[in-house]
């Protein structure tokens, strides 16, 4: 079975929905596309509300009146047990070892793309250099009809799978809060414990899947809205 996917530190509150546990996990941060996240295969007959790790605020539930966030959750819990769950504890510096795990990556990975084309659901294009260190793409959301792409890059860490690989989008660096210096989205706080939680058997379909798919969601509205990214289409005109 899969450990269920718990916020450290974060206020959770639980409910049923045809019979599957589901939870939102908020942090406090009105716009934060981590605030809601779907158990994954969890077995726990109850859980109550969790308290906050010792120092960090507690944190409010969503107000009245405020929108609520457009995210399946369970889309999301489904899509994310079709994936493949890796075996290998292997890093970059494994070397036969990490060749097994890079094997699982490309198998989860194209297991995925496989899924989101079927679903007519297409957003992301991904290849690795030969020792699998180095990772480019593109990624994509579609907004008012208009679709917004995104030149994908990241390096795994040394300490890969243990860590989660930091997703960069470098042209619109300093465009939005929700990201860090070189264009890394914001992952740290939220998506490091959900990936904790699952080390060796997440890998970066799943960090596509929990972290960049959910960020282009929250984020790509806001940016578009702000003026911080506009189509080519567009700028033509």
């Amino acid at each position: 079975s899969t450990a269920p996917l718990i916020g450290l530190g974060l206020t959770i509150y639980t409910h049923h929905h045809h019979a599957v546990r589901t939870a939102i996990i908020t942090c406090g941060h009105r716009a934060c596309p981590w605030c809601v996240v779907a158990l994954v295969g969890t077995t726990t007959p109850h859980m109550a509300s969790a308290q906050p790790a010792e120092g960090v605020p507690a944190a409010a539930g969503p107000s009245e009146g405020e929108p609520k966030k457009e995210i399946n959750m369970m889309e999301m819990k489904t899509t994310v047990q079709k994936l493949p769950l890796l075996k290998v504890r292997a890093g970059p510096r494994d070397g036969d070892e990490w060749m097994n795990r890079l094997k699982e990556e490309y198998v989860a990975l194209i297991a995925y793309q496989k899924m989101n084309k079927e679903a007519g659901n297409d957003w992301f294009t991904i290849e690795s250099n030969k020792t699998g260190t180095k990772w480019t793409g593109k990624v994509w959301f579609v907004h008012n009809l208009l679709r917004y792409e995104f030149d994908l890059e990241f390096e795994l860490p040394v300490t890969y799978p243990a860590v989660p690989p930091e997703l960069a989008l470098p042209e619109i660096d300093g465009k939005t809060e929700k990201m860090y210096r070189g264009g890394k989205i914001c992952l740290d706080s939220h998506f490091r414990p959900l990936w904790a939680r699952n080390v060796p058997h997440f890998g970066l379909a799943h960090a596509m899947a929990l972290g960049m798919a959910p960020w282009l969601a929250a984020e790509v509205p806001h940016l578009v809205a702000a003026g911080g990214v506009t189509h080519p289409g567009r700028e033509k005109k």
